[in-house]
């Protein structure tokens, strides 16, 4: 907490409250990343935290509950403007103006939610391939822009703590994409990859291969694993849902369930509906 309080007095853009349940603090800034700044210099001087999905400010104006909307500028090769529609479309962005230049490059104007627009920039940075520039100004305050489903996949839960086995791994493959390799250690709980579906799956990534003295012709096969998706720590904070938490230590980011055991997270979402 005094680490915070010596940060507040020169990063005058941050707003600082203990958490009303009485668990860690509120921290209130100006966007993502200038949160996944604070984030990764405290984790450089040696700091561990555990935080959760970032969410915007709401206020009541004139008895009418309303959040901060954003206008949202898009310079885009015209090859992509169709990629840029139907994701702002899923988000609820308004279009404001278009203009295409003789060089093909389209200029898009957008008014969208600060809510819906979270996790939009890594999105579509991948659907581009970095094709693109991005940049956002606040425009104030409106009523509530209607609610979006979640728009990430489902996520791979390990069921097992202990060490992932390669094994293991080509099942992970199978299902989705893994954000760890063979030899990492994991824990019950913890996030190991995205689904290709959208439910979340318990996986046991520890599993190694049963020893028998029965000769198998596939005994010998090589394992071939895809590389790991690597996140950076403003990425997985875009990543992460309500019932997720990031876990950052100066060795390495975690992607977690706020509650790790099955019976725990059956319980809470039962208590939720």
């Amino acid at each position: 907490y005094q680490r915070l309080l010596k940060e507040k007095q020169t990063n005058i853009g941050l707003a600082i409250a203990e958490n009303p349940d009485g668990t860690g603090f509120v921290v209130a800034g100006r966007g993502e990343l200038h949160l996944a700044v604070l984030l990764e210099n405290l984790r450089r001087e040696g700091y561990e935290m555990q935080v959760g999905k970032p969410e915007v400010i709401y206020k009541d104006i004139d008895s009418v509950k309303s959040e901060p909307f954003e206008e949202l500028t898009i310079e885009i090769d015209s090859g992509y403007v169709g990629v840029i529609s139907e994701e702002l479309g899923r988000r609820k962005g308004e279009l404001l103006d278009t203009h295409t230049s003789d060089r093909g490059i389209t200029k898009m104007l957008y008014k969208i939610s600060s809510r819906n627009l979270l996790g939009f920039r890594g999105d579509i940075l991948t659907k581009t391939r970095g094709n693109g520039i991005f940049a956002t100004r606040f425009i104030g305050y409106f009523p509530l822009s209607p609610h979006i489903a979640k728009l990430r996949n489902g996520v791979l839960v390990s069921l097992e703590s202990g060490k992932s086995s390669g094994y293991a791994l080509t099942t992970v493959q199978d299902r989705g994409k893994a954000f760890i390799g063979p030899g990492i250690p994991v824990y019950e709980g913890m996030v190991i990859g995205v689904n290709n579906r959208q439910e979340d799956i318990e996986i046991n990534v520890c599993k190694t291969k049963k020893l028998t003295n029965i000769h198998s012709a596939n005994a010998d096969i090589a394992i071939q694993l895809d590389p790991p998706v690597i996140y950076s720590l403003e990425q997985c904070l875009d990543f992460i849902e309500d019932d997720e938490l990031l876990e950052i230590t100066p060795l390495s980011l975690r992607l977690r369930k706020k509650y790790l055991t099955k019976v725990d997270r059956v319980r809470a979402e039962r208590k939720n509906n």
